[in-house]
C-alpha cells in the first residue's frame, strides 16, 4: 500500500512535466510538418520557417526544464548548462553554421539572383534550383545538382545571366591569307542563322601564326542558352565552309604532303543548310533543368500570388459608396479567381517539386553515390 502511494506521489509530480513533454513532442511536429512539409500557397521564406521551428523547439526546451520537479538550485544549474552549451556551439559553428545563415540573409536582402536564374560562380554553370537557410543549389547542364555553401557565394564572385537577355560569343582562329571582310561576312551570317540579333565581330587577337576572330550576338531567350551556344559554333563551321574557308591550323598547312588545290572541307557543307528549330522541338534545356525550371515558376506564381492579395487589399481599402458597384465586383471577382488559380499552380509546382526532391533523395540512398556534388 505504500508503495502504491509513493507511485502516485512520483506520477502527481511528474505529471506537469510529462504533459508538456507530449504538448511539446505534439507542437513541435505540427510545426515542422505545417512550416516545413506544407508551406503556405503565399510563403516563399524557407529561411523565416526553419527559424521559426528551432524558436518553438528552444521554447519548449527551457519550459521542460523548469517543470522539472527538482529544487531551484538544481534547476539553476540545468540552465547555466543549457547557456553554456547554446553558447558554445554557437562560438564552435560561428565561422561556418552561423556564418552561412548570416550569408543567406545577405544573399536574400539583395537578391541579385532568384531561382531558375543562369549563374557562374568558380568555374561552376548552371541554373538556381534552390534557396535554403545555410547553401544554396543549382541545376548544372549535365542535370546534376551542385550546392554552395551561402558563404561562398558572398566571399566569391557570382556572375548572373539576365534574365532580359544576353550576349553569346564563341572564338575561331583563321590564317592571314583569309581576308578579313571575307571572314566577318561568314561570322556574320553564322549568328543570324543562329537566330541571334545584333550580331558583330571582333578581332581578338593577332598571333605569331593566326587571327582570332570573335564573334557576338543577342539571345533573348537565356532559357536556352546552352543550346544557343552549340548551335553558334554549328553555324560558324557551315558558313566558313560555305565561305569556302579553310578552317586548319597553319602549321597543319605547311607540313602537309598535298596537292595546293586541296583544301579541307566537308562535301556536304558546300551543299547543305542548316537545320531550323522549329518552336514545338523539345529542347535540351527542359530536360537539363527540370528542377531548375520548377524552382522559377514556383518563385514567378508566389511572386504573383502577393501581387494579386494586395491588389485585393488595396481594392477593398479604396471601396466607397460613390463608386461603380458593378466594375468593382467585377474587378473583385477577376482577382479572386486568378488568386484560386495561382494558388492551385503553386501547389502543384510544389507538389512536382517534392517529388523531384523525393527522386534525388531516393537516387542517393541507392549507394551510388547519387550526382550531387559540392565545390
Amino acid at each position: 500500500m505504500e508503495n502504491l502511494k509513493w507511485v502516485i506521489e512520483v506520477l502527481k509530480e511528474w505529471l506537469p512535466f510529462l504533459i508538456t513533454f507530449l504538448i511539446a513532442i505534439l507542437v513541435v511536429g505540427l510545426a515542422y510538418r505545417v512550416l516545413l512539409k506544407k508551406r503556405p500557397p503565399a510563403t516563399a521564406n524557407i529561411v523565416g520557417r526553419q527559424l521559426m521551428v528551432g524558436l518553438i523547439t528552444a521554447i519548449f526546451v527551457v519550459t521542460l526544464i523548469l517543470e522539472l520537479p527538482i529544487d531551484d538550485a538544481p534547476r539553476g544549474q540545468l540552465m547555466s548548462l543549457l547557456g553554456i552549451l547554446v553558447t558554445a556551439a554557437i562560438a564552435l559553428s560561428s565561422t561556418t553554421l552561423l556564418g552561412n545563415a548570416m550569408a543567406g540573409f545577405m544573399l536574400r536582402s539583395i537578391r541579385n539572383f532568384r531561382p531558375g536564374d543562369f549563374i557562374v560562380v568558380d568555374g561552376h554553370r548552371g541554373r538556381v534550383s534552390e534557396l535554403g537557410l545555410l547553401r544554396t543549389e543549382i541545376q548544372t547542364e549535365r542535370r546534376n545538382l551542385t550546392t554552395f555553401p551561402n558563404l561562398f557565394l558572398v566571399s566569391n564572385p557570382v556572375t548572373v545571366v539576365r534574365t532580359s537577355g544576353t550576349f553569346i560569343a564563341s572564338t575561331v582562329s583563321l590564317g592571314y591569307d583569309v581576308p578579313r571582310e571575307k571572314v566577318e561576312t561568314a561570322l556574320l551570317e553564322a549568328a543570324e542563322n543562329a537566330g541571334l540579333t545584333e550580331p558583330f565581330v571582333f578581332v581578338m587577337e593577332l598571333g605569331d601564326f593566326s587571327i582570332v576572330y570573335q564573334i557576338a550576338g543577342f539571345l533573348e531567350e537565356t532559357k536556352y542558352l546552352i543550346s544557343a551556344e552549340s548551335k553558334l559554333r554549328g553555324n560558324m563551321l557551315d558558313s566558313l565552309h560555305k565561305a569556302k574557308i579553310e578552317i586548319v591550323s597553319p602549321n597543319f598547312m605547311n607540313q602537309r604532303q598535298l596537292k595546293p588545290e586541296q583544301i579541307f572541307i566537308p562535301k556536304m557543307s558546300l551543299t547543305s543548310k542548316p537545320k531550323v528549330l522549329a518552336a514545338d522541338d523539345a529542347r535540351p534545356e527542359e530536360k537539363m533543368f527540370d528542377k531548375a525550371d520548377l524552382a522559377e515558376h514556383e518563385a514567378k506564381a508566389e511572386d504573383r500570388l502577393k501581387a494579386v492579395i494586395n491588389e485585393i487589399e488595396k481594392l477593398d481599402k479604396e471601396e466607397d459608396g460613390e463608386a461603380d458597384e458593378e466594375a468593382y465586383q467585377a474587378k473583385f471577382a477577376e482577382l479572386h479567381k486568378e488568386r484560386e488559380a495561382l494558388e492551385a499552380e503553386v501547389a502543384e509546382r510544389r507538389e512536382a517539386k517534392k517529388a523531384a526532391s523525393a527522386e534525388d533523395a531516393a537516387d542517393d540512398g541507392d549507394g551510388d553515390g547519387g550526382d550531387t556534388e559540392k565545390p
